[in-house]
């Protein structure tokens, strides 16, 4: 399992480091979770200090396992060294659908770094090291899913290469639609109809 991934500097951005999260993270993760967006949009146990150590405590036991690898993500200095506290987070999870394993991606971006294209940035990589990780019979596509309404997700999405693909009823935790969008390893398109949810 690799430990680190890095994204290169563009001409207006800095290097990005994707690292394990770490316990030591718990204090800044206790702040970032202070954000109304942050709770409005993800699962994240905002604000209760016990209950993100358990969540540092399931991202270690997910990469253990395989079934859950997941990266904070800092912007670094030149030389690739992180500068600053974690700006975003992404994960990807594998599960079992319909006879075969079944990728789905998820993120977020602290407050204090949204709008500057960091998740999108840290999520493409992401899905390329996945795609290039497990054997194209082992995972064809990722899967992305997000509250019809959250529209900076929506974008972050489409930055990152993935497709619209269908709209999906409301379920719990979330009381609205859902969009479903998907990134096919051979960036091929398809259609809902060709496409069977797992």
């Amino acid at each position: 399992m690799v430990a680190f991934l890095t994204v290169a500097a563009t001409p207006s951005a800095p290097p990005l480091l994707l690292r394990p999260w770490r316990y030591d993270d718990v204090e800044v993760l206790t702040r970032i979770g202070t954000d109304h967006a942050l709770r409005r949009w993800t699962s994240f146990p905002a604000e209760n200090t016990e209950k993100i150590q358990q969540w540092v405590r399931a991202q270690h036991d997910g990469r253990e396992t395989g079934d859950r690898i997941s990266y904070a993500v800092q912007e670094a200095d030149p030389r690739g060294v992180p500068a600053g506290e974690p700006a975003a987070h992404v994960v990807l999870k594998l599960h079992q659908g319909a006879g075969r394993p079944v990728g789905e991606v998820g993120y977020w971006t602290a407050a204090h770094a949204r709008g500057r294209n960091i998740a999108a940035r840290a999520l493409d990589e992401l899905c390329r090291w996945a795609f290039e990780q497990y054997a194209p019979a082992r995972l064809t596509h990722l899967e992305l899913i997000h509250q019809v309404d959250n529209h900076a997700s929506c974008r972050v999405a489409a930055k990152a290469h993935f497709a619209l693909l269908q709209v999906l009823p409301p379920r719990p935790p979330w009381p609205l639609e859902g969009h479903l969008h998907v990134r096919y390893r051979n960036g091929e398109a398809t259609t809902a109809s060709e496409h069977h949810r797992h």
